[in-house]
């Protein structure tokens, strides 16, 4: 039985498990979290599945003359979602169950699509968001391999691959 093995779950599934009606939660839209604190020409956002939701807010909340680059990783093409986002918002779907490539776990394929994709030669802000070796791979891509300042990349790590986080 699933409640058995409650102590090895990470909290979202103990709370599944455990609400009952009338248990409050509470949203917060990850969008809102997007400030960049310098003038930049476009938006380049990388993430997995866990990242969807602030990717869909963030393009929800960007001006619609912005222009960008959203590339997001996800396990099968029934996992895509229709959101608003600007219409030079550029939105690449990396689907895993279609890829050809290998991997060995969630956001590989996110990273490969990014080294592989062209970016405008102008200034960016990126934020890269999802589990933790998407999030610095792609921010080390971008500062070391494409010049990207520091300053321009910023970086959400969401979970680890293969580890509970309970706190």
């Amino acid at each position: 039985m699933i409640h058995g093995h409650i102590e090895s779950m990470g909290p979202a599934a103990k709370f599944a498990l455990e609400a009952k009606p009338g248990d409050r939660v509470e949203f917060l839209d990850q969008g809102s979290a997007f400030t960049p604190d310098h003038p930049h020409d476009w938006t380049l956002l990388v993430g997995d599945e866990t990242a969807l939701p602030a990717i869909a807010g963030i393009c929800r909340a960007l001006p619609k003359s912005a222009r960008g680059i959203a590339i997001i990783e996800i396990p099968s093409a029934e996992d895509k979602q229709n959101f608003d986002a600007p219409a030079d918002m550029d939105i690449k779907w990396v689907v895993r169950e279609e890829s050809a490539q290998s991997y060995e776990k969630p956001g590989e394929l996110a990273l490969k699509a990014l080294a592989e994709t062209t970016l405008p030669n102008s200034e960016v802000h990126a934020h890269t968001i999802g589990e933790a070796g998407l999030v610095t791979g792609a921010r080390r891509h971008l500062i070391q391999e494409r010049g990207i300042p520091k300053r321009n990349v910023d970086f959400a790590g969401y979970w680890r691959y293969g580890r509970v986080q309970t706190s």
